[in-house]
């Protein structure tokens, strides 16, 4: 793994914590709503004593915990990589990574706050990729969501 697919984790795992979020609203909805009454006949072999909106609400329940999870494991990676940027010797580098891994923030955006051009903003980026130094035991979301 190089450093900017190191420091692009938590980008991207903040999109997925976003989507989980996405969905548990519409569970959510879903369980809220007031089901139609069934007009057909209906023959049913073995009665299930649970009332429809419960599959939902266990759905939503295991949802959040992944969450709770994806969480927990969004704000080590911030804390880690905040510790790595740290790491770079020059303010501009480290400014750079800061806005683009920890704000999200775009290319643009960055040169307007540093008072730099698109090049000069880019060139910044790329030295400091040079200057990252992976810790020895990263946090890699791919491998922990897995468990």
């Amino acid at each position: 793994m190089n450093a900017r697919e190191y420091l692009s984790q938590a980008y991207r795992l903040d999109q997925r914590i976003n989507s989980d979020l996405e969905e548990v609203g519409r569970l959510r909805m879903m369980a809220s709503a007031i089901g139609s009454p069934a007009l057909n006949e209906r023959v049913q072999t073995s009665p299930n004593g649970d009332a429809p909106f419960v599959r939902s609400i266990e759905k939503i329940m295991l949802m959040e915990n992944q969450i709770d999870r994806e969480v927990d494991l969004y704000v080590d990676l911030k804390d880690q990589i905040r510790d790595v940027i740290a790491a770079v010797e020059n303010t501009d580098e480290q400014m750079v990574l800061r806005y683009r891994y920890i704000h999200n923030d775009t290319w643009e955006k960055i040169g307007e706050i540093l008072k730099a051009d698109a090049r000069t903003v880019r060139r910044w980026h790329d030295d400091a990729l040079k200057h990252v130094k992976i810790p020895d035991d990263p946090i890699i979301i791919r491998k922990m969501l897995e468990k």
